[in-house]
């Protein structure tokens, strides 16, 4: 028998509709945490030695929350159908986890946006400044990738970009703009999946106190 009756029974429904929302948000964040990880044009920018891992501190804390996302939403699903007091209560404190990992990717994301720009574009221009084959082959790279030729004044910079279209964006105003696009990715994710947990934990505290006033009344 249910042990909440009424406008309580109607939070119940909500809060496993939340959840089954909740799992599929889960999911949706694990898939583009994916995508940003291992995208072929991300991983190639990134692929070589010294290349900077700042952005993908990013990605794996919004990878961890999508996961632990999924998780969550399923048992917070069950509690509400068993009305679990333990579950439920259980549940909020995963939401307060993940709230506090999906606003520190978000806060991460948007604040480190120039510094992540700043050191990829020094791995660049240390890259085409290296007359080794290894950096001449990473800057290639990124001139392929971003189709992109230039932002430095070296003989190197000048010899690869001879051939050319004058109208060709240098390499670091493109570094930026990609990298920029991809961190505001993270960081509306971040803070627009932690303002639907706020609404989850409401649910959960309102169906927790109603359980428990219940058992006090029977």
């Amino acid at each position: 028998m249910s042990k909440v009756q009424g406008g309580m029974k109607c939070v119940k429904y909500l809060l496993f509709s939340f959840n089954f929302i909740f799992w599929l948000s889960g999911l949706l964040v694990l898939a583009v945490g994916l995508w940003l990880r291992f995208d072929s044009h991300t991983v190639e920018l990134l692929t070589g030695d010294g290349a900077p891992d700042t952005f993908f501190i990013a990605v794996y804390i919004l990878l961890g929350a999508g996961g632990l996302m999924m998780v969550v939403g399923f048992f917070g699903c069950f509690g509400a159908v068993r009305e679990s007091q333990c579950l439920l209560a259980s549940f909020f404190a995963c939401l307060l986890i993940i709230f506090g990992a999906e606003i520190t990717a978000g806060v991460f994301g948007f604040l480190n946006k120039e510094k992540i720009a700043e050191e990829i574009q020094k791995f660049y221009s240390e890259s085409i400044a290296d007359d080794s084959l290894n950096g001449t082959a990473i800057a290639v790279i990124y001139h392929k990738t971003l189709n992109c030729c230039g932002g430095s004044t070296s003989e190197k910079s000048q010899e690869l970009c001879a051939a050319v279209p004058e109208d060709t964006r240098d390499c670091l105003t493109a570094i930026t703009n990609f990298f920029d696009g991809r961190l505001q990715i993270i960081g509306y994710i971040g803070i627009g999946i932690a303002g639907i947990m706020i609404i989850g934990m409401i649910f959960s505290m309102v169906l927790c106190c109603a359980i428990r006033n219940s058992r006090e009344v029977i």
